[in-house]
């Protein structure tokens, strides 16, 4: 089997719960696509094959000192109050319970690669296919699977565990990534390949 991390993005209260700040967005897509069950039966999957497994998470300390104040993306956060470290809103949505084992990526920007420990992780545990998936598609699963494509691993992306805002946006998306990644079903990905 090659080696693998499955990365599961972004999947935070703040955004897919239904009572989280995105319940009028995210949430409501996540919801009618039934991404958490799908991540949850891909984690479970995952684990079995023996693939670590990894949550990134977008937060920023109570001051948002790390918070870009000209983002078109973060400078709301400030604002509404959400993405803070240490809260409900930036723990992973219990539907998918992290474990002890699994790595913890906490990012300040859209990527999950930029200023964290990502690379780190990837070259001590000797990674070399990174399966993911997250909210937002057209976001943090974009910039993901480019950031991965360019430093040579072999990515896939669980299309039926990942949602944007609306419909047409995920799909569009969708279409943009199969340029750089492997677009598969959560159910049809072959853990032990």
């Amino acid at each position: 089997m090659k080696k693998t991390l499955f990365l599961v993005m972004d999947m935070m209260n703040d955004l897919v719960a239904e009572d989280g700040f995105s319940k009028a967005t995210y949430a409501v897509q996540v919801k009618q696509r039934g991404v958490l069950e799908n991540t949850a039966t891909a984690i479970a999957c995952a684990r079995a094959a023996g693939a670590q497994v990894g949550f990134v998470r977008v937060g920023f300390s109570a001051d948002y000192r790390e918070c870009p104040p000209a983002s078109p993306i973060f400078s709301g956060a400030r604002t509404n109050g959400i993405f803070q470290l240490g809260t409900w809103g930036t723990e992973v949505h219990p539907a998918l319970a992290p474990q002890s084992q699994d790595f913890d990526v906490v990012k300040h920007r859209v990527s999950p690669f930029y200023a964290t420990s990502l690379e780190a992780i990837l070259r001590a545990n000797g990674i070399q296919r990174i399966v993911m998936c997250g909210v937002s598609t057209n976001g943090v699963v974009h910039s993901g699977a480019r950031e991965a494509h360019d430093r040579d691993y072999e990515v896939v992306i669980l299309e039926d565990c990942c949602a944007g805002v609306t419909a047409d946006e995920h799909m569009h998306a969708i279409a943009c990534l199969a340029r750089y990644a492997s677009i598969v079903n959560s159910r049809e990905l072959l853990w032990s390949s």
